[in-house]
């Protein structure tokens, strides 16, 4: 059969997925065909524009009547947080498979609701699914293997953060990331959610209680006039920035250890620096975004004379998703995790089976970054994520 994709959302998260969705068809064999039906977007002119690029069949700027046409069967959105809810539901109700964007809600009422109506479409072989893309890094995915086989034995300690400095400079405008109504948060939720969902898929093991911070570093920006992904330029007078800069805490995981985490988007020289680090009984590794292709390992078990930090060049045909790219040795980049995405989401929409990240992991993430923010409100106080709370 077919899988008529819709997607709804056309900024930077709709570059990186339509890459996603053209480019994996023509490097695995998939068991389903994929048509990259209709992009939708408000601004008319800018979304036909967005298709012919992207290579899209058609455009559209209503949501709600793509929802409805019969000829849609999976709906993709990556809009700002501020409408998954709406947009995800109606897609569930509407029998349709669910792609969204991380973080996956605003709220954790936000994403309660969407991980409720995802639990409805199960019982009608309707899929959901978040796009926490790093989990499909080749190198992320091997980590979490190798722990899974217990390379490095009983997990101790973590290390997670994600560095960004695009908001450094205080002229920066105040695009809708800035914004609590649009964002839900800000360095938290954005990049935050990325480093909580990676700790807790390495491991296997839930983020259960965390104390940390939260800091707005400049509080008043430029009004923007327009803006693309990161960038943007400014208008005339100064708006409020209603979302934190910098998130850094702490948190105790399901099996007893700690796991240290930072999100900032003002960590100087910092481009896209997303970086975890496992600490074990028997080893240690290690992954950096900015080293994409490789994984450091630490053998505990080694002659002490051979002991240290050694590199895996992870682009072998055995590697996770690599057997269908290059030649061994040959780099992969930051959009093969969009083609890998819809490599397991096609996958499992044919075998009728549920793909992860889940609605209900999504949930999980959303509670701990809300835990974060309350304990930031209460002098960093110790929040526990009760356990009859987490799906």
């Amino acid at each position: 059969m077919t899988l008529r994709v819709a997607m709804i959302g056309y900024g930077f998260m709709g570059s990186a997925h339509s890459v996603g969705w053209r480019q994996a068809p023509a490097m695995f064999s998939l068991p389903e065909k994929v048509e990259m039906a209709v992009v939708v977007g408000r601004n008319a002119d800018a979304v036909a524009q967005a298709a012919q690029q992207w290579g899209w069949a058609e455009a559209a700027t209503d949501w709600r009547e793509v929802i409805a046409r019969d000829d849609i069967d999976l709906v993709d959105i990556v809009t700002p947080g501020d409408s998954h809810a709406e947009i995800a539901i109606a897609a569930l109700e509407a029998g349709k498979h669910v792609l969204c964007e991380k973080p996956l809600a605003n709220s954790v009422a936000e994403a309660e609701a969407m991980a409720e109506a995802a639990a409805r479409a199960a019982e009608r072989g309707v899929v959901a699914m978040v796009g926490f893309t790093y989990r499909r890094v080749p190198a992320v995915t091997l980590l979490r293997d190798l722990i899974a086989q217990g390379t490095i034995s009983e997990v101790q300690q973590v290390r997670a953060a994600y560095r960004q400095d695009w908001l450094v400079d205080p002229q920066m405008p105040l695009a809708w990331r800035l914004q609590k109504e649009h964002a839900g948060s800000g360095a938290l939720g954005d990049i935050g959610a990325h480093i909580v969902d990676l700790t807790q898929f390495v491991t296997g093991q839930t983020v259960d209680a965390v104390t940390g911070v939260l800091d707005t570093i400049v509080k008043q920006r430029p009004l923007q006039a327009t803006g693309s992904g990161l960038s943007g330029s400014a208008s005339e007078g100064y708006g409020e920035v209603t979302v934190d800069d910098v998130a850094i805490f702490t948190g105790r995981l399901s099996g007893g250890a700690l796991a240290s985490f930072e999100a900032t988007r003002f960590a100087t020289g910092r481009k896209n620096a997303l970086s975890i680090e496992v600490s074990g009984t028997a080893g240690a590794l290690r992954f950096d975004l900015e080293d994409l292709n490789t994984l450091q390992f630490y053998d505990g078990t080694a002659p002490e004379e051979r002991q240290g930090f050694t590199k895996i060049l992870v682009t072998e045909a055995v590697h996770p998703y690599v057997s269908a790219w290059w030649p061994a040795g040959h780099m992969l980049g930051y959009e093969h995790g969009f083609s890998h995405q819809v490599v397991d989401l096609v996958g499992a929409i044919a075998e009728g089976t549920q793909p992860h990240p889940t609605f209900a992991e999504g949930l999980r993430v959303q509670r701990a970054l809300a835990a974060v923010e309350e304990s930031s409100a209460n002098d960093s106080a110790w929040v526990r994520i009760a356990a009859d709370d987490r799906v």
